[in-house]
């Protein structure tokens, strides 16, 4: 089955690649490796704004997370000239949650992107991780996450 069938099967449409909002490219290839640049938390409304441990809690979070999944398959679905299925798998994503200082659940904020990737593309969308506080994130967002692909 294909990785957009699975994903229309989860009710997953995968929207156009999001275009760069400053001086960066949205993706670089480099061999059989492509580095997806940090996706923010957004949906059909815009930025999806919030602060852990403040005004959003942890299953917020993990949606905005799940958001942010999205918006990575649709620039590595750009990478791959339209054929996301030339994805072997995801290597790692970096996970960035705008948090207060004493919130601590960063990792289960992610996982909201990790357990999308797994159901949707399963053992290939399992990856290494890093989930980090941030004090701020671009336009106020709850969530932003950037990853590296293997593609054929």
């Amino acid at each position: 089955m294909s990785i957009e069938s699975r994903l229309a099967d989860l009710g997953v449409t995968l929207p156009g690649a999001p275009a760069p909002a400053a001086n960066y490219v949205p993706f670089v290839q480099s061999g059989s490796l492509v580095y997806v640049s940090g996706q923010i938390s957004m949906d059909a409304n815009g930025p999806v704004k919030g602060r852990l441990g403040d005004d959003m809690d942890v299953a917020d979070g993990a949606a905005a997370a799940r958001l942010c999944a999205i918006s990575l398959l649709a620039q590595l679905k750009a990478a791959c000239g339209g054929d996301i299925d030339r994805l072997v798998r995801v290597v790692k994503l970096t996970g960035f949650v705008n948090s207060t200082p004493d919130f601590t659940d960063q990792p289960k904020v992610i996982n909201g992107a990790s357990d999308f990737l797994v159901e949707a593309l399963g053992p290939a969308g399992q990856h290494s991780r890093s989930a980090v506080s941030a004090a701020s994130l671009p336009l106020g967002v709850a969530v932003e996450i950037e990853g590296i692909f293997e593609i054929a």
